[in-house]
């Protein structure tokens, strides 16, 4: 690419998506699936709700708010959403805030997330509302549960955020392959905005990401990880 190219450039808004095996999405952008090819659901509940400890953390009640670094297909927020509902506990509110900087349209979700019979009920609802052209904020009211998706580069919607979490889930592309999502100044930026006591999960375990969590400040445990993975990572703000 020449520099003239260069100065002309404008980065995709959308990912540029391949299909393998008829419903996982590959992005063409970052050389990565959006999830586990074993079962991204299961590795959605071994990972960030039981990592985070949930849903136990839910049953006391009050509001709760769930960070979460690459929307992607809404896989994380849609099987959230059901475990959410199973828990049943009183005068209770999740708001479920992710950043994505490459949303995508309703039938890409649509088609990803068919795969999983378990979450249809909230597959549907999220299609159903999900915008024809998803930019800058997306804010979606399913009574008891609240969904927000910031459009954009992440370290900008994470750093204007007026919200504090009381967990994360860190799931954007492989370390390897988009660094930037697991930056020191992002890391610092996800400690920051974490409520005291609130925790963190991943499934990347890098040596520099777990020493850009510990630099932020989260006290960072080593746990095995989905699928025969040796580690994964979790974490808490003292």
């Amino acid at each position: 690419m020449t520099k003239t190219d260069l100065r002309q450039y404008q980065p995709p808004s959308r990912q540029n998506l391949e299909w393998h095996g008829g419903d996982m999405p590959y992005s063409v952008v970052f050389g990565d699936h959006f999830y586990c090819r074993t079962d991204g659901r299961l590795e959605c509940g071994h990972v960030f709700l039981a990592g985070n400890r949930l849903p136990e953390r839910w049953r006391a009640g009050g509001a709760f708010r769930i960070g979460e670094l690459g929307f992607g297909t809404g896989l994380n927020f849609c099987e959230t959403w059901r475990q959410w509902k199973q828990a049943g506990a009183a005068d209770r509110r999740l708001h479920f805030v992710s950043f994505e900087l490459f949303p995508m349209r309703a039938a890409e979700i649509e088609r990803a997330l068919s795969h999983w019979p378990e979450i249809d009920e909230e597959r549907r609802a999220l299609f159903e509302n999900w915008p024809d052209d998803p930019a800058d904020q997306v804010d979606i009211d399913f009574g008891d549960v609240r969904l927000t998706v910031i459009c954009g580069p992440a370290i900008e919607g994470v750093a204007a955020s007026p919200e504090r979490f009381e967990a994360w889930y860190l799931d954007g592309f492989a370390p390897s392959r988009n660094p930037d999502m697991w930056s020191e100044k992002l890391m610092q930026l996800v400690f920051d905005k974490s409520v005291p006591g609130g925790t963190f999960a991943t499934y990347a375990a890098a040596g520099f990401v777990r020493r850009n969590l510990v630099a932020a400040g989260f006290v960072v445990d080593r746990l095995p990880g989905f699928a025969g993975k040796r580690e994964m990572l979790r974490g808490h703000k003292p």
